[in-house]
């Protein structure tokens, strides 16, 4: 079952509560939830990907890390708290995406998500048209960071970084991820009421 949509403004709890039932009426074995944070991370390489779950074992099995996270969340949150009363096992993958590009659509971090997925799953998808669509979304980035120098010369420093790193990848842990989140929800919420404001 694949569930798509935007972040319900209300009645997180029941919204919840009906994906849950409905994973446990289709004998859903395992919940896995797919997002992107904005980071320090260039456009230029693969898109870094981190994930998280409640379940030590299942954070063993995964090869993710258990989240200590307390504190305020978002839909993402409440549904693996839901999923945790019940005995549903879930999981939780971020892709990092450049925050200088962040206006655009990343194929580079779906791909990542969708790549780390199949391995989850121990499957494989056909994601030549991911692939495509990545290598123009580097063309077209590589192209707008190139129009100005102070961001050219701040793509290479990250550059450099992600290469002296190799595999041990800076990813920010699950704590850090719950974090960010709630830095944006908070802010998305202080630019709606201000947007609101000024249409008064």
């Amino acid at each position: 079952m694949l569930s798509l949509g935007i972040e319900p403004n209300l009645r997180w709890r029941t919204f919840s509560e009906e994906i849950v039932d409905l994973a446990r009426e289709l004998g859903i074995e395992l919940v896995v939830t797919l997002g992107a944070l904005l980071a320090d991370v260039p456009h230029t390489r693969p898109a870094p990907v981190t994930g998280s779950a409640s379940d030590p074992k299942l954070v063993e099995e995964l090869g993710l890390a258990s989240s200590r996270y307390e504190g305020p969340t978002g839909i993402v949150g409440v549904l693996h708290d839901a999923c945790r009363r019940v005995d549903v096992p879930s999981a939780s993958l971020w892709a990092a995406v450049p925050h200088y590009a962040s206006l655009a659509a990343s194929p580079k971090a779906a791909l990542a998500l969708c790549e780390r997925l199949a391995g989850l799953l121990g499957t494989q998808f056909d994601l030549a048209d991911l692939e495509a669509a990545s290598d123009a979304y580097e063309t077209q980035v590589s192209e707008a960071v190139a129009a100005d120098e102070e961001t050219a010369a701040y793509v290479q420093q990250l550059e450099e970084r992600r290469d002296a790193l190799g595999d041990e990848l800076d990813v920010p842990s699950g704590d850090t991820l719950a974090a960010e989140l709630t830095r944006f929800l908070r802010e998305h919420e202080a630019r709606r009421q201000e947007e609101d404001s000024e249409e008064d």
